[in-house]
């Protein structure tokens, strides 16, 4: 017994003394720490180890727990730098080149992912680049139904020419105009994801208070596992249920994926598409989809990526009878990387075993991002049929990053708490446009989650207002976007929040507008006001009264300088819907007569009883600024319900 005991006190204590400790991917070289605040400094080490950490010549110290987590509160700095981070427990570790500054978070969808190479913009500042006072973080993006400790991948970089066109072009402008204004270091970190849904990037608890979500995430917190664990189940009952079960069938038993198959007697079907529009509408179980593909000219790479997207509901893809990939869950995007080895230059056979257990199947997703292999015409047969009310189903991850509540915020914003930063800067919205009233609680209710979660306070949110966008409305009607934009400015009700409004620098057909600089500079206007409380003009014109009498309509703004200004330099202000108690809208011409008021003559032979201005995807007129060249904010006076006013997210229904 002493022996046995013996050998399991060696046996700990050579795990302990081999043991390193490590730190998030947030902590490397060229890091920028918030200053002004305590520090946090934490990361993982064996049980009850100690860890030592030194900086700016003071050293703390704390133990591992019992989980093997330990974190360190340094006391606050004044911005400077650069400093050295000495970090020991059983091994070492150090980080140099640290500067103190402020650090902003920069999320949201693609015109916030989007990068500078990918817009117009030709840095020429030289000397700006190589002061290097502002730093660099892109999150690798990644996603799972609970919070993850780390970010998949992500370094701090310094700014140089080439890596400066890898970043947000947004967070890039925003932080070089911060850098120009406030003179002290600025860290930006970039958690993007274009086409992603704000449902995406709230925390589990926050959704689980909406009833819409509720379907979707009771059942996440109540087995409270990530990916990793459920795949790990999984292994453990797979070998019984696929024999059993699953890989049982004319389709496994004849080997139809091998290429030699004879698909003469096969039928044609288009993918994306579900095959009960095909004859097989009351068959659950697999069919098989086979098609013929060509490599790209001149390819020479190692792998070859075969985009599926969604399919409704299981997988199992085999290219010259070589197994490829397999997923599990109709939510869930199939992206397989092919070595090149077993492909051909012409005429290489795919074949998919496409399995639903229930409802619709097939291909699903016609995603802008399909491409030529996946798209278009295939043979198909049906294989194994099952009744879907016994078959027994696999609980596995069923998720698309773009749109399955809360597994943008577990995998990419808490994996970066309780990092310290200055504040958020957001830009999305489009792919919530059909259900913008819905917007209204969701955006509050996610801002709130990430400052309680981040536990430091009330910092500011600082939101891009959706851009002009689609074919140019030259009659007042109903607006998806603007109700968009409507629930943005509706969450300046929070404290600490601000608005960038980009009306005007839209495109109408590409949602992707190139003049990022000045999405960067709005944003950086109100973060002067917002986050560092100086005197400025921080926002365009802002309704603060409306007054109706029977010919006209008195509007006084605030934000307007030093007044209001016409930006075409024309007499009359366009753009002003004016309604009467029948909801029938006209135009109203406008003029301005005074530094913040603009009168609106009725064009209506009734009384007046709301007014709109901007209130389209894209205004023809839009013509109202200050006299700092930032544009009215749109607006409406009435309340009367817009077109996604009973829309609200659906459990079951399709999505990217």
């Amino acid at each position: 017994m002493r022996t046995t005991l013996l050998i399991v006190c060696i046996l700990s204590l050579g795990h302990l003394l081999y043991a390193d400790v490590s730190l998030p991917r947030l902590f490397s070289d060229h890091m920028v720490l918030q200053r002004n605040q305590p520090i946090n400094v934490w990361g993982w080490a064996d049980p009850g180890e100690q860890v030592k950490v030194t900086f700016d010549g003071n050293r703390y110290k704390t133990v591992a727990d019992v989980s093997g987590n330990w974190i360190i509160k340094m006391d606050p700095l004044s911005a400077g730098g650069p400093y050295v981070m000495e970090i020991s427990g059983i091994n070492e570790l150090s980080f140099k080149d640290i500067l103190i500054g402020d650090v902003w978070l920069c999320s949201g969808q693609s015109n916030m992912q989007w990068n500078l190479h990918q817009t117009n913009y030709q840095e020429t500042d030289t000397t700006f680049v190589r002061d290097g006072t502002v730093r660099l973080f892109t999150v690798g993006i990644q996603w799972d139904y609970q919070p993850l400790t780390d970010v998949s991948s992500g370094s701090w970089s310094e700014m140089t020419m080439e890596n400066i066109q890898f970043f947000s072009a947004v967070g890039y402008h925003f932080g070089k105009f911060l850098s120009q204004n406030v003179d002290v270091p600025v860290g930006l970190i970039n958690s993007s994801l274009g086409a992603s849904s704000i449902e995406a990037w709230m925390s589990n608890e926050t959704l689980v208070a909406f009833d819409q979500f509720k379907p979707d995430i009771e059942p996440i917190l109540e087995h409270g596992k990530n990916f990793q664990e459920l795949q790990d189940d999984f292994e453990n009952e797979r070998a019984d249920w696929e024999a059993n079960y699953y890989l049982k069938g004319p389709g496994i038993e004849g080997e139809w994926y091998e290429p030699e198959t004879d698909v003469s007697e096969w039928q044609e079907i288009q993918v994306p598409g579900y095959w009960e529009e095909y004859g097989l509408s009351d068959h659950d179980g697999a069919v098989w989809y086979r098609k013929e593909f060509d490599l790209p000219d001149n390819f020479n790479e190692d792998q070859f990526l075969i985009q599926l997207n969604q399919i409704d509901d299981y997988d199992k893809t085999w290219i010259n009878g070589h197994l490829v990939g397999e997923t599990y869950g109709r939510r869930s995007h199939r992206n397989y990387d092919v070595d090149a080895g077993i492909l051909k230059a012409k005429n290489n056979v795919i074949v998919v075993r496409v399995f639903d257990i229930g409802d619709k199947g097939g291909f699903t997703t016609n995603a802008f991002w399909g491409n030529p292999i996946l798209l278009g015409s295939w043979r198909f047969k049906k294989g194994l049929e099952i009744d879907s009310e016994t078959f027994p189903t696999v609980t596995m991850p069923n998720a698309s990053p773009f749109s399955s509540p809360g597994v943008l915020y577990n995998g990419n914003i808490a994996p970066l708490m309780p990092f310290g930063i200055r504040g958020v800067i957001w830009y999305q919205g489009e792919s919530n446009e059909y259900r913008a009233h819905e917007y209204r609680e969701l955006l509050p209710a996610m801002i709130k989650g990430w400052r309680e979660n981040w536990g430091q306070g009330v910092f500011p949110f600082l939101i891009v207002q959706l851009a002009n966008h689609h074919e140019v409305s030259s009659r007042p009607s109903e607006s998806r976007w603007a109700e968009v934009r409507e629930a943005q400015f509706m969450a300046l009700a929070l404290p600490n929040t601000g608005l960038a409004c980009a009306i005007d620098i839209g495109e109408a057909m590409d949602i992707h507008p190139k003049n990022k600089e000045e999405v960067g500079k709005r944003l950086g206007i109100s973060a002067l006001k917002v986050a560092y409380g100086m005197d400025v003009v921080y926002s365009g014109p802002v309704v603060k009264s409306v007054e109706f009498t029977e010919d006209e309509i008195l509007i006084t703004f605030e934000n307007v300088g030093s007044g209001l200004v016409n930006k075409r330099g024309a007499e009359v202000l366009q753009g002003f819907a004016v309604a009467t108690d029948e909801r029938y809208f006209a135009w109203g011409e406008g003029h301005i007569v005074g530094p913040d008021k603009v009168l609106i003559t009725n064009p209506h032979d009734e009384v007046p009883v709301a007014i709109r201005y901007g209130w389209a995807d894209n205004p023809k007129f839009a013509d109202l600024y200050n006299s700092k060249d930032l544009p009215a904010v749109p607006f409406r006076t009435d309340s009367w319900p817009g077109l996604t006013f009973k829309a609200v997210y659906e459990h079951d229904a399709p999505r990217f």
